[in-house]
């Protein structure tokens, strides 16, 4: 979490600034609890926890990129989880006391909608389970044409 969480200290305010009428509009009304309300969505009820497709995962609010599938893993909790998010300034960390837990809130940076909460009992190689609520998530399949998001050129048949 080291990465991110200097993004963290550093703060910033959301690129994008709606109405709370605005978001009520355009997000369902599971997605407006848990992006702008920080809810989270029942365990193992969620559309993509189940998902191995390769792709990127984007903020259901916003779209901007979140996750690569490649950094998914199953962690048996009932929500999607991620080692990484695609890069970590994606992302921004805040401290949630809330519940009488201590937890690290993870939030798109770019519309500050609440995904989940990240955890430093993740897998290699970093440590870390980011573990995100299906609902504020939206799925891109990966293209032929597209890069893998390993630096990686895409793959080409022939």
């Amino acid at each position: 979490m080291r990465n991110a969480r200097a993004r963290t200290e550093a703060g910033s305010a959301a690129e994008i600034q709606k109405s709370d009428e605005q978001w009520r509009k355009e997000l369902t009304p599971q997605q407006y609890r848990v992006l702008r309300q920080s809810h989270t969505e029942r365990p193992f009820t969620g559309e993509y926890v189940h998902n191995h497709d390769d792709g990127f995962f984007r903020c259901a609010g916003c779209g901007s990129r979140l996750f690569r599938s490649d950094a998914k893993f199953d962690s048996g909790t009932g929500w999607p989880s991620f080692y990484e998010p695609v890069f970590a300034e994606a992302v921004e960390l805040r401290p949630d006391n809330s519940l009488f837990m201590r937890r690290t809130e993870v939030s798109c940076r770019r519309c500050g909608g609440h995904l989940g909460h990240v955890f430093g009992d993740g897998p290699a190689p970093t440590g870390d389970r980011y573990c995100i609520n299906s609902c504020s998530l939206a799925f891109e399949p990966a293209t032929a044409n597209e890069d893998r998001g390993d630096g990686q050129p895409p793959v080409t048949e022939g």
